[in-house]
């Protein structure tokens, strides 16, 4: 507690990302390290990704952030503290729609250049992560 106000968990916390050697590797050019078929959309692909999570990480501390206050508030008109939550917490929906349409639209770049089938009826991004999860090697670190 800091002059009556509760400092709070900054949004900027940073998510473990299971990709990040081989995005390092790939940026370098390292591809053979990585043991991967160096593409050059491979990279867009997965920093996209990246986004993708950490905008969920940032969305779901958002939400947690604002139940915890809300919990305790009293009825009628919202304090400016959970104004300020609410405002924080719909600027990170946003950026999770953003990261998503900005994930589809790598995705579908690379699935077209790559000529990968998706199945029909199955969303591109949902298709894309199962791909990356079973095609694409993890960092030994983050996994253990």
């Amino acid at each position: 507690m800091l002059g009556g106000l509760q400092l709070t968990r900054s949004m900027a916390t940073t998510m473990q990302f299971p990709y990040a050697g081989l995005l390092d590797a790939l940026e370098r050019s390292d591809a053979a390290v990585a043991g991967v078929a160096a593409s050059a959309l491979l990279i867009p692909l997965l920093k996209a990704y990246r986004a993708t999570l950490q905008a969920a990480t940032d969305t779901t501390l958002a939400a947690d952030e604002l139940r915890k206050f809300q919990k305790y508030a009293k009825p009628g008109r919202p304090t400016a503290h959970i104004v300020q939550l609410r405002q924080k917490q719909a600027a990170a929906r946003q950026a999770t729609s953003i990261a998503r349409q900005s994930l589809i639209k790598t995705a579908a770049a690379f699935v077209r250049e790559a000529g990968i089938d998706v199945p029909e009826r199955m969303p591109l991004d949902e298709f894309i992560i199962g791909w990356i999860a079973g095609n694409l090697p993890k960092d030994v670190a983050a996994s253990s």
